[in-house]
């Protein structure tokens, strides 16, 4: 029986980017469990900003389609969010629109994956503002199943080491947990075994 497929991705990609490395180290924690990870980056996913009128003249951009297909083929999702300005990156809910114009092809790239969210700010509340916009998209308007633990980073500045690690331990055990969880979850949804 195959391991659940866990897709990982930021709503940031900037340089140096907190929520970048949060992902990346969840991919990292997810390499050890059982389940196949896959990290992927917006950046290689490029889309205009999305406009009714675009779409009905153009349709939908090619990485809108590739985006939806990895979000498809996925038993479970852990998507990072930074906080701009109390809400969501415009990168982000950019793409998540995108990818929810696709029509056809196999699987629900909302409704089939299980979602769980990451958050990260410099600041004390650890990017729980976008967290919860982020919640909002997901499950209100695109009827995903969102867990309701979430990986919230805040003081991220400081968090990670010269090797991109946690220097807290509790901070990697709630993100141990939370993904944890997140396997279990997508296994179970998917009638697999975690």
């Amino acid at each position: 029986m195959r391991l659940p497929r866990i897709l990982v991705f930021a709503g940031s990609i900037r340089t140096g980017s907190f929520s970048a490395s949060l992902a990346g180290l969840a991919a990292k924690e997810l390499a050890q469990m059982a389940c196949e990870p896959v990290l992927l980056s917006l950046a290689d996913y490029p889309m205009p900003i999305y406009d009714g009128d675009l779409e009905a003249h153009e349709g939908v951009p090619a990485a809108a389609s590739q985006l939806r297909d990895q979000l498809a083929r996925a038993d479970g999702v852990f998507i990072v969010t930074p906080e701009y300005n109390a809400g969501l990156p415009p990168l982000l809910k950019n793409a998540l629109d995108w990818a929810s114009r696709v029509r056809g092809g196999e699987g629900d790239a909302f409704k089939g994956p299980v979602f769980a969210i990451g958050s990260s700010s410099p600041g004390g509340l650890g990017g729980y503002r976008a967290a919860m916009m982020l919640r909002q998209t997901l499950a209100l308007g695109l009827g995903a199943l969102v867990l309701a633990e979430q990986v919230m980073l805040a003081g991220a500045s400081k968090a990670f080491d010269e090797r991109g690690d946690f220097h807290d331990e509790k901070a990697r055990e709630r993100l141990r947990a939370v993904m944890t969880t997140l396997i279990e979850q997508a296994a179970l949804r998917a009638g697999l075994r975690a």
